[in-house]
């Protein structure tokens, strides 16, 4: 039977996939200076990082620099960064052919996402993601991030 131009829905669609450990999905955070979240996505686990990088771009006021981990070190995001007009504090992979530098202190501040992270993980709804849809466990996340910007 025809879906009468409907797409057809199911966990892709909803930021759950399969890695190896099983069912999950994988969030994906940006926080200002204080660790409080400004922008939040929710993808599959199997969806590296950065295929997310989209969704952080076209800020409003861009920051003077970004800190991220090696997984969005390619030379499409770190110009994407550039073109911006911020600093791109993302170290290079140990297999990549140019070792880029990057400043330590400022990446010493990625601790500010890592500290976001932990303190989500405190909330078991948004552990264990009870939520089936997308929507309502991205409602669930944009409370959480309401309660940090209010602590």
């Amino acid at each position: 039977t025809s879906l009468g131009g409907r797409r057809k829905r199911g966990e892709l669609g909803q930021g759950i996939g399969r890695s190896r450990g099983g069912r999950g999905s994988k969030v994906h955070a940006a926080v200002a200076d204080l660790g409080r979240p400004l922008r939040i996505d929710v993808t599959g686990p199997q969806t590296h990082d950065s295929k997310a990088f989209d969704a952080f771009q076209n800020r409003k006021a861009p920051p003077s620099a970004i800190v991220a981990d090696k997984a969005y070190g390619s030379a499409a995001i770190r110009q994407s960064i550039t073109d911006e007009g911020a600093i791109a504090v993302i170290p290079a992979k140990s297999t990549a052919k140019v070792q880029l530098q990057h400043d330590p202190e400022l990446y010493a501040m990625r601790n500010l996402v890592e500290r976001f992270f932990c303190r989500m993980k405190d909330m078991r709804r948004l552990t264990t993601r009870y939520e089936k849809l997308k929507r309502n466990f991205l409602s669930m996340l944009h409370i959480f991030a309401i309660r940090c910007w209010l602590n």
